[in-house]
């Protein structure tokens, strides 16, 4: 499955609403399950970006249904990477000329 890495900045309604930002990210989670894919890893950081998450997908589709669903919710904004691991890359580097 597609590997992500996502990055988010709180909005103002996240903020907010901060003191319910951990069921968010369980009810997340779970959404995320039931469209196929699986929520790897969650921090919270400090800096630049106020988390990141590390999730998979079964598709970039999917993948973008569910950002767009996580951003129309209004309590964060995302940046997403398409990350692949060091074996893909290996495979990807094998096709060049």
């Amino acid at each position: 499955m597609p590997t992500y890495i996502i990055l988010m900045n709180l909005t103002e309604q996240g903020v907010k609403n901060i003191k319910e930002a951990p069921q968010r990210i369980e009810t997340t989670a779970k959404i995320l399950e039931a469209a196929g894919g699986k929520l790897k890893d969650f921090y919270t950081v400090m800096g630049q970006y106020d988390y990141v998450a590390i999730a998979e997908g079964p598709s970039d589709e999917a993948a973008m249904a569910q950002l767009f669903g996580l951003g129309a919710a209004g309590n964060v904004r995302t940046t997403t990477l398409k990350a692949f691991t060091k074996e893909e890359f290996a495979e990807i580097l094998k096709k060049l000329p």
